[in-house]
């Protein structure tokens, strides 16, 4: 079972000294959470995340039995995969909102009402640590953020991570996008993969990247960012579903929506 510190003197301190990007995500969570869970959890959404997300996101990772921390685990979309794995399974968030839907979703997975900066469990409690589209909420505090999980993950353990990337052609497209849509908050940010690799390359062995995420990205996961309504998903999602697989053969890091990779903590 993942311990938490139970005597951490931050720990103690949760929530009055939140930092101010962790306040600032808490409460774009918590304004957004309805909306979310209704373009996220749909049935699209969800083999979305299985087939071009989880599927090379855990690729060669045997997770059964193994302790995993969903970091900014939302309503417990990732965990459901996980689960499936035989994984044994925390989630963690810092929105009120979220990690309420979470808690009546998955009542026998225990849920940790913490900031990803500032977890709460011990030392090397982890084999692996899952974040989906996380880190890039969380600027300019991403490298503390990737420091905890460092902390967290036993030797050998694997961070397993999905982010929009910076080196794109649809990263120019959205800086602009988040300046105007209310579903961004301001700190968001595409992460730059090559300087962090670079930044924690003496705590993590790469493992695998790759860059994937094309029309069914934008139009059936992201439905909510493009307003399109929850229920056309049905007629929209099998056509764009089938040319995904097809147009990610053709991918390079320009024209790719996101990254998955996953490292390995060094021993």
């Amino acid at each position: 079972m993942i311990k938490p510190v139970l005597d951490s003197p931050a720990a103690s301190a949760w929530p009055d000294q939140l930092r101010a990007s962790e306040r600032q995500q808490q409460q774009h969570y918590d304004n957004i959470a309805a909306d979310y869970e209704a373009h996220y959890s749909d049935e699209w959404s969800l083999e979305y995340r299985r087939r071009f997300i989880y599927e090379p996101m855990f690729e060669g990772i045997d997770l059964m039995g193994k302790e995993v921390l969903d970091a900014m685990c939302g309503s417990g979309q990732t965990t459901s995969y996980l689960l499936e794995r035989g994984a044994k399974v925390t989630g963690l968030d810092i929105s009120n909102e979220v990690l309420e839907q979470f808690q009546a979703r998955w009542t026998d997975v225990k849920a940790v009402k913490r900031s990803l900066l500032d977890s709460g469990l011990a030392d090397n409690s982890c084999d692996c640590v899952a974040v989906v589209g996380g880190l890039h909420h969380i600027h300019p505090e991403m490298k503390a953020a990737v420091r905890e999980i460092h902390r967290v993950l036993k030797p050998g353990g694997y961070l397993c991570f999905m982010e929009p990337h910076t080196g794109s052609f649809p990263d120019v497209i959205r800086r602009v996008w988040y300046r105007f849509d209310r579903f961004f908050s301001d700190n968001e940010a595409a992460i730059d993969i090559g300087r962090m690799q670079k930044d924690f390359a003496d705590r993590f062995r790469l493992k695998k990247a790759k860059y994937l995420g094309n029309i069914a990205f934008l139009l059936v996961l992201n439905s909510l960012i493009f307003r399109i309504p929850p229920g056309s998903k049905r007629l929209i999602s099998p056509p764009l579903m089938k040319l995904e697989p097809l147009i990610n053969k053709l991918q390079t890091k320009f024209t790719s929506c996101f990254v998955v990779a996953q490292w390995q903590k060094k021993t």
